[in-house]
């Protein structure tokens, strides 16, 4: 693949450290060849509506980068040494690798798995992280109602974050089944984040999911769901049943 550099726009690296994130070497150069692989690919293999430079280091870094404070404030310490026992992030529905890929990239002593269903886009994954050199990423191709009722991803997870998957009832009952009892699930949304909200009010109840907050950023809303206990055996229920028929409606 193609190692080239997009280099930020102005005002990027500004708005960044308005988020309280700094950048060790050569991050923010990975960030730009991880741009660069991802427009270069989406020629052929339709990953992104977003191709212009500028739109892309907001719309695509920025936003993913918004969950670097959650993510701390969910691990309630500073993470330790990545490994077996680093605190864990599954990105649901990883798509392009967003929002997994940037926080990996600026978080390398979280452990993410980046979970995708299509081939494709699984393949290009893989081949990131390995251009990247990403140690702490993992690519797991499989459906996310699969992957919740499998016992090495069920209740496995510290937290789990997802992007542009669906309604909040939809992505709640694929996210919440693949995080610990005390994790968190940390769903990038926009200005429709209180109605999806109240929409999916049953269904969290259904998934033994509480609403613990929504975040502003500058590129729109993070809504943080808690997990306080188990998730009843019945979800996730079968392949495309949740987005057929989300829970509680």
């Amino acid at each position: 693949m193609q190692t080239e550099t997009i280099q930020p726009t102005p005002g990027f690296l500004e708005e960044a450290a308005a988020l309280g994130i700094e950048f060790e070497p050569g991050e923010v150069e990975k960030l730009g060849r991880y741009l660069a692989l991802l427009l270069e690919t989406n020629k052929t293999h339709n990953l992104t509506a977003v191709t212009e430079h500028a739109e892309a280091w907001r719309r695509h870094v920025l936003d993913s980068l918004t969950l670097v404070a959650v993510i701390s404030d969910a691990a309630n310490e500073p993470v330790g040494e990545s490994g077996e026992n680093a605190f864990s992030v599954i990105d649901v529905g990883s798509g392009g690798g967003l929002p997994g890929i940037p926080l990996a990239i600026v978080m390398p002593r979280v452990s993410f798995t980046l979970l995708e269903a299509t081939g494709k886009k699984a393949d290009f994954l893989k081949q990131v992280v390995a251009d990247l050199g990403l140690k702490n990423v993992r690519v797991v191709q499989q459906r996310a109602e699969r992957a919740g009722r499998m016992e090495e991803h069920r209740e496995h997870y510290d937290a789990a974050v997802a992007r542009a998957v669906g309604p909040m009832a939809v992505i709640s009952e694929l996210c919440v089944p693949l995080v610990k009892v005390g994790g968190s699930v940390l769903l990038i949304k926009g200005q429709k984040a209180e109605e999806e909200l109240a929409a999916a009010k049953k269904a969290l109840h259904m998934l033994h999911a509480v609403h613990a907050g929504t975040v502003e950023t500058p590129t729109g809303r993070i809504v943080v769901l808690d997990k306080p206990r188990k998730t009843p055996a019945a979800y996730p229920r079968v392949d495309g049943e949740p987005k057929r028929a989300p829970l509680g409606t």
